[in-house]
């Protein structure tokens, strides 16, 4: 016997009783970018293997051991896209959306694909919103986008979850001085390190830092630390971005190791952290990557932007009960139908209706099926009111009108008096 057909391992069906969820988290952060100036950027989720590899850099986990990269018919090598940032820089590139210095404010939201194991708030299909802004050099814009997701924050009721950890990189001069420094006394301590770092030290050094292993960290303590090698310049950027986040009243900690995992980053990098989701804790993350459009071959363009995780999201607030209740209203109205000449009157009274009434929430019976049966799916729908129509409301031209959730009496009212008498509807749940 054949094997079932089942969804690939970390890739899951999102089902109608969560997309609610989704959605309203989606259409409040929509409406929030709106307001903020943004405009909404959609690219392939299937793009060239070099341009990550030249992007997010040789080295990083994601590149070496997380993608989903392929050969195509015409043997080109392509890849699902395991992050939003390079596949953007490529769209403003290859259009010419920052030339000439125009600034662009940009956000998409997506799936992306990352061969990871699968455990609880992370997966091999994640989707992220994420926001990229270019030709914006200052430490304003960085400070903008920390306040708009502190905004998001509020709005969704989570401003107590969660705590804002920044760090700047400077530099690529003064990442590559920091980096030398910190290889040659991670050398000396060679076989103290666990076996990733032992790995990253001669491919990614800096990712050491956020090590997860305890004996790793402690050997970190007495490391050089990069604040010790950062440029002048640098240094006033992050001090005029901590000097806003301050103006705002946004509290933030000072994290020293928060290196990011891809290559592309320089100077200010921030991460949301809550400890309401266990080892999974970063719900949005981000930083600026001034040199990535010009090492995509463009003209030096200043950008940056941040990424934060749906399922993540979804999950802290599904943990933290603060989804709103109505998320999947009950339609206002269940349209009940016995008979086929009653079955198509019903579908253009419907129809009439919702003309009338925009937002009103209608269901009508499909399926047929006895007075009892019918009341029945009506009720369970939610419904506030059901209304029936049969033989003798079709020769009198009006429906019946039943109370679901009070102790009304049924009334008949008149196809003529129907949207006057349900438009109290729309002001109710």
């Amino acid at each position: 016997m054949s094997k079932s057909l089942q969804a690939i391992r970390g890739m899951n069906d999102i089902l109608p009783e969560q997309t609610p969820a989704w959605r309203y988290l989606e259409n409040t952060f929509a409406h929030l970018l709106k307001g903020y100036g943004y405009k909404e950027i959609r690219v392939p989720v299937l793009e060239f293997t070099e341009l990550f590899a030249r992007g997010i850099g040789e080295g990083t986990d994601v590149v070496d051991k997380e993608m989903y990269t392929f050969l195509d018919r015409n043997g080109e090598s392509l890849t699902l896209r395991p992050e939003g940032t390079a596949g953007t820089v490529r769209a403003v590139l290859e259009h010419g959306l920052a030339g000439g210095g125009q600034v662009q404010k940009l956000w998409y939201a997506g799936p992306m694909f990352r061969y990871e194991k699968p455990q609880k708030g992370r997966y091999r299909q994640f989707h992220q919103i994420g926001v990229e802004v270019f030709n914006l050099p200052g430490p304003d814009i960085d400070a903008e986008l920390i306040a708009l997701t502190w905004r998001l924050w509020q709005a969704l009721g989570l401003a107590d979850a969660v705590s804002l950890q920044l760090n700047s990189l400077g530099s690529s001069e003064a990442r590559a001085a920091y980096r030398e420094a910190l290889v040659a006394y991670l050398k000396e301590r060679y076989e103290l390190l666990d076996e990733d770092s032992q790995r990253r030290l001669t491919s990614n050094p800096l990712r050491i830092l956020d090590s997860k292993n305890a004996q790793t960290q402690a050997l970190l303590a007495d490391a050089p630390t990069l604040h010790d090698y950062l440029d002048e310049e640098s240094r006033a950027h992050f001090d005029g971005l901590k000097a806003r986040l301050d103006a705002v009243g946004i509290r933030y900690e000072i994290n020293p190791r928060l290196v990011r995992g891809l290559d592309y980053y320089g100077r200010t990098v921030f991460e949301w952290v809550t400890d309401k989701l266990g080892a999974q804790g970063t719900v949005c993350a981000g930083g600026r990557y001034d040199g990535l459009v010009s090492q995509f071959g463009g003209k030096p363009t200043p950008g940056v932007g941040f990424a934060m995780g749906v399922e993540r999201l979804v999950l802290l607030l599904e943990t933290l009960q603060l989804l709103p209740a109505e998320l999947s209203p009950a339609p206002h109205v269940y349209l009940c139908a016995f008979g086929e000449p009653a079955e198509l009157a019903a579908l253009a009274l419907a129809e009439r209706l919702r003309d009338q009434l925009p937002g009103l929430r209608l269901q009508v019976n499909a399926g047929a099926g006895s007075f009892k049966s019918q009341l029945k799916k009506a009720d369970k729908s939610g419904a506030l009111y059901a209304l029936v129509l049969g033989e003798d409301e079709l020769a009198r031209q009006v429906v019946g009108c039943k109370p679901l959730r009070d102790q009304g009496e049924q009334q008949s009212i008149a196809w003529a008096d129907l949207a006057e008498r349900l438009a109290p509807c729309l002001e109710q749940a």
